[in-house]
C-alpha cells in the first residue's frame, strides 16, 4: 500500500489518520544525535526565553460594555485591550 503525503503541492497539511499517526516515530529515533542534543531541553508544556517580558496573570472584572465592544474588534481583541491601557499609562507616568 502507498502512503499518502500529508502535505499538498502547497504545502498544506492535510487531516492525519489513525494510519498516519501509528506510522509516526520518536524524534530520537528519526532525528541525528547531533540534531537532538541541539534542541531545548524544556519539559513538556515549558516556555523557553520569551522575545519580550512576561505578562502577569491576573483575574478583572470589566463592565460587560467594555468587554463587548473590544470582542467586536475580532480575534486579538486582548491584545488590543493591553495596548489601550499601556498606551493611557505611557501618558500618565508621572
Amino acid at each position: 500500500m502507498k502512503k499518502k503525503p500529508l502535505t499538498n503541492k502547497q504545502g498544506k497539511v492535510r487531516e492525519l489518520k489513525r494510519e498516519d499517526i501509528r506510522r509516526m516515530r520518536p524524534a530520537n529515533e528519526v532525528l541525528s544525535k547531533n540534531l537532538m542534543k541541539m534542541l531545548s531541553k524544556r519539559k513538556p508544556g515549558q516556555r523557553g526565553p520569551q522575545k519580550e517580558p512576561k505578562k502577569v496573570s491576573v483575574t478583572i472584572r470589566y463592565s460587560p460594555e467594555v468587554v463587548k465592544y473590544f470582542k467586536k474588534t475580532g480575534e486579538g481583541w486582548q491584545i488590543r485591550m493591553d495596548k489601550v491601557l499601556m498606551n493611557y499609562v505611557k501618558r500618565h507616568h508621572a
